[in-house]
């Protein structure tokens, strides 16, 4: 009897969920994911295999895990953020300790069954357990320098263990995107600068510790034609497919510079040139207006949640979407240091199309429990 009656509520809260989902945000995930994979179809010459295929397998179970995720209640990732930076802090040392090494980068676990790279887990991680100190700690007590020392250890330990890997685009990244959290949670600008500084004060011992690959990237920024067959190869194969695709582009699967192998790693890294290439400014422009009305939508969203940490976790995921968008785009244009970032939704990856889906699946979270009220430290819900 108890059965009869539980599975009919089950299934009424869950449709009620479903109904309160913001079917626009889903469609503006969607739409730029199609695009990926068409241009990864086109990077295999006009086949399926080996990247469209599986990426559309990513993609399907990604959304699943995402209606999941934004069907849980708010309660639930609130009380379980340090846990869940607990386990990714755990898999990064994993990874420093039994890690599987590929092309001299040790970042993946072998899993048996998958191969898991622990620092995309580790970006969610890092917005949750930081959305949850600043929501438990008042503006008042945030003022205080010593208050500011546990998010710090949050932020930085986990870059240093990435930088170690070494993977410095991801490690820049967890910084940046702490930064942006900590100035939502109200740290004066002052504060922000001087870390700014000192960070900048830094750089020249983080130099002497960089790979030599590594140099050879900024050394290859600031003069590409220093080795035009070498460190700048990539780059500037890069910039000549760009200048190549014009307004409209060479057409679709017919992209010279990404079909006979002058562009490398076009299923990944450098997929927006090849895109650029086939579909010109024009589809370059399109893919733009998708990715700018995903981001404005999600900070909207984030804006008119009522707890501070729905809009610090909201705000986190969006603007670490946006540097990654942001960076993608400005390395393969040689605007910054090629530094192995993804383009979200675009490129070939698994483990990154997964964790993607689940930030957007809090971010549809936060948008049904946008009216709930949580109390600092006590989370209780209200409203």
């Amino acid at each position: 009897m108890r059965d009869i009656l539980v599975r009919p509520a089950f299934s009424s809260f869950v449709t009620g969920r479903l109904l309160q989902l913001n079917i626009v945000f889903v469609i503006l995930i969607c739409l730029p994911a199609l695009i990926g994979f068409a241009m990864l179809y086109s990077a295999a010459g006009g086949e399926m295999e080996p990247w469209a295929k599986r990426q559309i397998i990513y993609f399907c179970v990604g959304l699943v895990v995402m209606l999941i995720v934004a069907l849980v209640n708010i309660q639930f990732w609130i009380k379980w953020a340090y846990i869940v930076y607990t386990i990714a802090f755990l898999l990064l040392v994993g990874v420093e300790l039994f890690g599987e090494s590929v092309m001299g980068a040790q970042r993946w676990l072998d899993l048996g069954v998958i191969q898991l790279q622990p620092s995309e887990i580790m970006k969610l991680a890092l917005i949750l357990a930081l959305a949850r100190y600043f929501h438990d700690n008042a503006i008042e007590a945030i003022e205080r320098l010593v208050t500011l020392i546990p998010p710090l250890i949050i932020m930085l330990a986990p870059a240093a263990l990435v930088l170690r890997q070494p993977d410095l685009g991801t490690a820049i990244l967890f910084v940046v995107c702490g930064s942006v959290i900590f100035f939502l949670a109200g740290i004066k600008i002052w504060k922000l600068a001087i870390g700014f500084g000192l960070v900048l004060g830094i750089i020249p011992v983080i130099w002497q510790f960089l790979h030599d690959y590594q140099k050879n990237r900024v050394l290859t920024f600031i003069n590409p034609e220093l080795d035009s067959l070498g460190a700048g190869y990539h780059i500037l194969q890069s910039k000549i497919a760009f200048g190549s695709g014009g307004l409209f582009g060479k057409g679709y699967l017919e992209g010279s510079q990404s079909h006979l192998n002058f562009l490398p790693e076009k299923q990944t890294d450098f997929i927006f040139t090849m895109l650029a290439e086939e579909l010109g400014l024009v589809g370059s422009m399109l893919l733009l207006i998708l990715y700018f009305a995903l981001v404005v939508y999600g900070t909207v969203i984030s804006l008119r949640c009522s707890s501070q940490f729905g809009r610090m976790l909201g705000m986190g995921i969006m603007s670490t979407f946006f540097l990654y968008v942001f960076i993608n785009m400005a390395m393969v244009m040689g605007l910054v240091p090629v530094v192995g970032v993804p383009l979200p939704l675009i490129s070939y990856g698994g483990s990154a199309m997964l964790t993607l889906l689940v930030g957007f699946g809090l971010v549809l979270n936060i948008y049904i429990n946008r009216d709930v009220k949580i109390s600092p430290r006590s989370h209780q819900v209200r409203g």
